[in-house]
């Protein structure tokens, strides 16, 4: 079994003859540590020392005339910034905004990464971030507030953003066919407390769009994994029902996220991540780091990618750590 075959009968929630790897996507500090550490030139290299299962490949061609990059605003440095939104009252206010264009991507480069990927699950798909960009949009409080006070204000940007995904999606899905085995894509819903909105805004406002995501990707044939931060149990059972097969990267420190805490749904989806890395994999020893990668597989497997429970992994964990999280995942 290679490790295409393994990671899509893994989230298909079949028997695997181990559970899978992904050593994530480390911060750009990180990447020369972890050469140094196994004397290899590329990430590539890196990569296969581990024994990683998995490449994720999305697409980045988007060649705005003026060098922007999607839902461009000028000045924004945080979500919690005001956006060019952040005082409308009328849906017409939205108009004048410089709305991504479909005509502005070419995905050419992104396809050749994913048709020599090799034996290895490739996961892509428009990332579709449409919470933060609706987000940055309005200013973090102002979205917040309008979600009571101007809903189909909300309502309106949403679609906008989404609707751009959505068609980006149908291009490059179009396009790359069967060199795509899994859609992955990204909103971080959670704090480390709690979901950023209530449920009920969550479904009114998240759901609707995330669903027709992940039935856009059923369409085409794809598996589709989830990416989000922070404590999102409320909200999991309806993930699964929207039709998520895989969920990462399990924030272990996150209220209500331990492997002990998700056990329960064990069965229902494929885990990806679940190693500590707010404390275990930066102060942890790396016979500490083999002891918890056996606890989470004992809880949540054999349904299970092992992998850092935040994708960027920084350059102060030590990469001997990396490499036993590796090793003992592979057992």
């Amino acid at each position: 079994m290679d490790s295409r075959e393994r990671i899509r009968t893994l989230i298909a929630g079949e028997p695997a003859d181990r559970c899978g790897l992904w050593l994530g996507s480390p911060h750009s500090d990180t990447w020369p540590v972890l050469k140094t550490h196994f004397g290899v030139e590329t990430q590539e290299a890196v990569r296969l020392a581990l024994g990683d299962d998995l490449r994720w490949i999305y697409p980045r061609g988007y060649f705005h005339p003026e060098g922007h990059g999607l839902f461009y605003i000028p000045g924004k440095v945080a979500h919690g910034t005001l956006g060019p939104f952040a005082k409308a009252t009328e849906v017409a206010e939205i108009e004048d905004y410089d709305w991504p264009r479909l005509e502005y991507l070419n995905f050419g480069k992104d396809l050749e990464r994913l048709r020599n990927v090799g034996p290895f699950y490739r996961a892509s798909g428009m990332w579709a971030p449409f919470y933060h960009n609706v987000m940055d949009l309005f200013g973090m409080e102002q979205y917040m507030m309008n979600m009571y006070l101007r809903p189909e204000l909300v309502h309106a940007v949403t679609d906008r953003v989404c609707q751009f995904y959505y068609d980006a999606n149908e291009l490059f899905f179009r396009q790359a066919g069967d060199a795509i085995d899994g859609y992955f894509f990204g909103n971080d819903f959670g704090t480390q407390l709690d979901l950023i909105c209530g449920p009920k805004q969550f479904d009114t406002f998240i759901m609707p769009w995330f669903r027709t995501f992940t039935e856009q990707a059923h369409r085409w044939g794809y598996q589709v994994i989830l990416h989000s931060c922070g404590a999102i149990h409320k909200v999991i059972d309806r993930l699964i029902d929207a039709g998520v097969e895989c969920l990462h990267p399990l924030q272990a420190k996150a209220a209500g996220m331990s492997a002990d805490d998700l056990q329960p749904i064990k069965g229902r989806i494929t885990f990806m991540g679940g190693i500590d890395t707010q404390d275990l994999l930066v102060n942890g020893s790396p016979d500490d780091v083999r002891a918890d990668v056996r606890r989470v597989k004992a809880l949540l497997g054999p349904r299970l990618i092992v992998s850092p429970s935040h994708e960027a992994v920084l350059p102060n964990v030590p990469p001997a750590n990396i490499e036993a999280m590796a090793q003992e995942a592979l057992r």
